[in-house]
């Protein structure tokens, strides 16, 4: 039997938003946003609601709702995004306060408490 050398991975630590790991401009904002389309694909299958349907509900059309679902967020900001989430019967709840840890810089914070799902995020 061979043995075999096994090369050494090297791994790097994530810092939290992939966004930033893979070195996107405004990652802080992609995240939000990503995370934003995650609760509005939630609230969709939690309700049963075809994209047609959907896409009625929030004022836009299905194709508009596809393009959400995958992931192709760059023609969204983050106040359309919750206008949708609202329109699907979710409220929105912003609290600002001051930023606490001096050696990272202030961020945004999206509370996933979906239908199916209720953690934090950073952004």
């Amino acid at each position: 039997m061979k043995k075999k050398k096994i090369k050494k991975i090297e791994v790097t630590e994530s810092s939290g938003n992939v966004f930033a790991d893979l070195g996107f401009k405004n990652p802080k904002e992609m995240m939000a946003k990503a995370n934003l389309a995650i609760l509005i694909s939630d609230t969709i299958k939690k309700r049963n609601l075809t994209q047609k349907k959907a896409a009625e509900i929030m004022g836009i059309d299905q194709p508009k709702v596809s393009t959400i679902l995958r992931g192709r967020l760059s023609g969204f900001t983050i106040e359309r995004l919750m206008r949708f989430l609202m329109a699907l019967g979710m409220d929105i709840i912003i609290e600002a306060r001051p930023h606490s840890q001096r050696k990272h810089p202030a961020h945004i914070q999206v509370l996933l408490q979906g239908p199916t799902r209720s953690r934090r995020v950073t952004a």
